[in-house]
């Protein structure tokens, strides 16, 4: 995403969209690309520009706000802005970045905006990690009093002993004291599966699965309940 926050007003009330566009235009990363009286409208904007954000109204005619959020793109975030405080709980299921009540201030108005720009570039700061790990093919992790390098080619499988992790590679064993989550946020995702709250696994290491369990060698990995339906898909996809 550009520095520049694209957005667009959706209100079937001009005096409503007057606001909020004479707010926007006081914010200087802030573009509006348009504004619309209806959500019908709004879909034939959005196909035609690149929009980063809509301040949508909820309750408008023929089309609600609820029920076009449900419909679009959900990399184009949500700022609610309506009358109605009933519908904030349905607002915040849809993951909207805030749901604004009127009459709108310019400074409640610029708390939305700045929710936006922190989720904006927490999503930033997490693809670059992945992007990092992705390119990476070895992690360290401290053992025996030092940091020992792991090749992601060498890992079978990763195990939870409680605060500590055991990583069962092809020639050895290696255990550090570190949660499984916080190890499985530094593995390629194409490369590695959770199948269980106590096990990850290296997809190339399997020999053979089943519903139930894996096949790594000698090895029986259970597949859990919570992971199944992911862990199967994943592996009948794997090439």
């Amino acid at each position: 995403m550009s520095d520049i926050t694209q957005c667009l007003i959706v209100d079937d009330e001009p005096i409503a969209r007057d606001i909020l566009e004479n707010h926007l235009s006081r914010i200087n990363s802030i573009e509006v690309v348009g504004t619309c009286k209806s959500a019908l409208e709004a879909f034939n904007k959005i196909n035609s520009v690149k929009v980063d954000l809509i301040f949508l109204d909820i309750n408008m005619p023929e089309i609600s706000g609820l029920s076009f959020a449900k419909s679009i793109n959900r990399n184009i975030k949500i700022i609610f802005t309506t009358a109605y405080r009933e519908y904030a709980v349905d607002g915040f299921n849809l993951q909207a970045v805030d749901y604004l009540l009127k009459p709108i201030s310019f400074d409640r108005l610029l708390q939305g905006i700045n929710k936006f720009l922190d989720e904006t570039h927490s999503l930033q700061m997490q693809k670059h990690e992945e992007i990092v790990i992705e390119k990476s093919d070895f992690i360290f992790v401290r053992s025996d009093r030092k940091m020992i390098k792991i090749s992601f080619c060498d890992i079978n499988y990763i195990e939870s002993l409680s605060d500590y992790i055991k990583i069962h590679l092809k020639n050895k064993n290696i255990i550090t004291r570190e949660t499984i989550t916080n190890i499985e946020a530094r593995l390629p995702k194409k490369d590695f599966i959770r199948v269980h709250r106590s096990f990850i696994v290296s997809l190339r290491s399997i020999d053979s699965f089943t519903n139930e369990y894996l096949e790594i060698g000698i090895n029986e990995i259970p597949i859990s309940r919570t992971y199944k339906d992911e862990v199967i898909a994943k592996l009948k996809t794997h090439n």
